[in-house]
């Protein structure tokens, strides 16, 4: 509590929950790029903090900066920052440890003015598909049946009551609305990572 009976938030409380930034974990968002500060290694050029924060859009807590950099987004920790000080990455080395190396070349490329790489988590296609879950799983909570969805989902195809039951449009649909409520349901932070087939 502060002296004047406000709080000290995480979240501005003068802004809407849409408009609030989400900066996520490095545990939770393998693009979250963790940089730690430090004598130089090598002669040259180094990335520092004040680089940095000339690109800042977003700077939280001074160690929690939103860069944009050549009209990329990164978020990016800054732990021991002393300003003018040289900053090295820091990778865990977990099942998430590909996704980070993406997301650090990613990030270097755009630091050095290299062209960057569309970022491989959000594909056009798994966009939609995404956006088709929400839409399925919206419909099912207002009572909508899987054959109404498809017709709004689907209208280019057929769905008349005689070749429903047999439909691959049917197959679609009800595992639209069963992953979209996976997704409602704590899953969407598999968006955060790179698709990957399962074995």
């Amino acid at each position: 509590m502060l002296g004047n009976g406000g709080c000290v938030f995480a979240a501005d409380p003068r802004i809407t929950g849409l408009a609030q930034p989400i900066f996520w974990t490095p545990q939770t968002d393998p693009a979250a790029i963790i940089l730690q500060s430090g004598s130089a290694l090598s002669e040259g050029s180094h990335l520092t903090v004040d680089d940095l924060r000339a690109h800042a859009i977003r700077d939280r807590e001074a160690a929690l900066l939103r860069l944009n950099l050549h009209g990329e987004r990164f978020d990016v920790s800054v732990s021991g920052s002393m300003e003018g000080d040289w900053l090295a990455a820091v990778i865990p080395l977990d099942e998430m440890t590909p996704d980070r190396l993406t997301a650090l070349g990613r990030f270097w490329s755009a630091t050095t003015g290299r062209a960057v790489q569309a970022d491989p988590r959000i594909t056009p296609q798994r966009l939609q598909r995404a956006r088709q879950m929400l839409r399925a799983i919206d419909a099912r909570e207002t009572g909508a049946t899987y054959r109404t969805i498809a017709q709004f989902l689907f209208p280019q195809h057929e769905s008349d009551a005689a070749s429903w039951v047999g439909s691959a449009i049917r197959e679609t649909t009800i595992r639209l609305a069963r992953d979209g409520m996976k997704l409602v349901r704590g899953g969407y932070r598999a968006l955060l990572r790179r698709p990957r087939r399962e074995r």
